[in-house]
């Protein structure tokens, strides 16, 4: 039996909604037993988490988020270099023939220390390829190279821009999804009193937003408010008319697979949710504002329905590739994957047009 521990970055719940596909199938498989580690925010902060069974936490390290954008100072700040490397020192890795890393630094430098082999798998791998890119600066690729290394590295994204990355796995199925009245807000780093600014004046829609500093349910005519739930959140997302959201990569590949119309809000100075727009910008998946702007937001109102694109919803074509162990061969595990995606017509004519294009922006940069 294969032994995997499995990190995973918890300061956001991108990584856990990935990782929680994976968890489900792993449970499944008889050959492989998984553990779980989790970084990046506080334990009691972790939230619908039985799918990890026993899992464990570790303080690691995460960016501060104020108003919207990273806060480079506080950041620096409050980051506890002694701490982190203690973690990686007592990580005790010599039970486990793998490590699987989810942007999660400890289990990553650990495996790099104790020479245990390690594969990365998160959309920030994807940004070590010429992906679209924008507001990258020297710091970035830092991050991208150093925050959680890895031995190989499979990056997931919407398109694999002629390189080894493979397509996001999503379980909703627009089968499943229905056209509802109301719009559901994923804002968390945004300040509420901004938030509840920028819906006050648009009365004649429904909102229903999900925030972290919320504790209790609440209404204030057109826009309630709710507590983070995965389960209550799933219920809006399937029924809702379209999403109001940061650039976070999973809520909007999981808006693509349902085809909710999507408005992106990137997160100022997060050059990987600038990109993320850029891209589905570019494919006409998505309206983007780069403030919290009324105008932007009635304008995308009155836009027309998305179409959804069909993403893979069984991870065990990358697990059997897990475990045959040739760890290398990436270029198999991504074509057996992409043969699964289905783009709508138009998305279709916009790749063919662009990657004919010599300066194409789905071209390198």
């Amino acid at each position: 039996m294969m032994k995997i521990l499995y990190g995973v970055q918890g300061t956001g719940n991108g990584h856990i909604t990935r990782a929680r596909v994976m968890a489900r199938a792993f449970a499944n498989d008889p050959d492989v037993q998984v553990d779980y580690l989790f970084s990046g925010r506080e334990e009691s902060k972790y939230f619908d988490m039985e799918e990890f069974g026993d899992f464990q936490t570790r303080e690691g390290l995460t960016f501060i988020h104020k108003n919207g954008a990273i806060d480079k100072w506080t950041t620096l700040r409050e980051a506890k270099p002694k701490q982190f490397w203690r973690d990686v020192h007592h990580l005790d890795l010599s039970s486990y023939d793998l490590v699987l890393n989810d942007f999660e630094p400890v289990s990553a430098w650990a495996a790099k220390k104790q020479n245990v082999p390690s594969i990365s798998i998160s959309h920030q791998a994807a940004f070590i390829h010429s992906v679209p890119k924008e507001g990258q600066r020297l710091i970035d690729k830092i991050i991208m190279k150093y925050f959680a290394p890895a031995q190989v590295h499979l990056g997931v994204h919407w398109y694999h821009f002629g390189h080894n990355i493979m397509p996001p796995f999503i379980e909703d199925d627009v089968a499943n999804s229905q056209l509802g009245q109301h719009f559901l807000v994923y804002l968390p780093f945004e300040n509420i009193n901004e938030i509840r600014l920028l819906l006050e004046s648009l009365t004649e829609h429904t909102f229903e937003v999900y925030h972290p500093e919320i504790t209790h349910p609440a209404q204030e005519g057109h826009i309630r408010w709710h507590p983070t739930s995965k389960e209550a959140f799933h219920h809006t997302l399937h029924h809702c008319a379209g999403v109001i959201a940061n650039g976070g990569f999973e809520l909007s590949s999981e808006c693509l697979q349902l085809g909710k119309k999507l408005l992106i809000k990137p997160l100022h100075g997060q050059f990987e949710q600038l990109s993320n727009a850029l891209t589905l910008e570019t494919l006409e998946l998505c309206h983007t504002m780069h403030t919290l702007d009324v105008d932007e937001v009635e304008n995308w109102l009155s836009l027309p329905s998305g179409e959804a694109v069909k993403f893979p919803k069984d991870p065990s074509i990358l697990i059997n590739w897990i475990k045959s162990k040739q760890w290398h061969d990436t270029q198999r595990v991504c074509e057996a994957l992409w043969k699964e995606v289905e783009f709508p017509d138009k998305v279709k004519r916009k790749l063919a047009r662009l990657t004919s294009t010599p300066h194409s922006p789905l071209k390198a940069s």
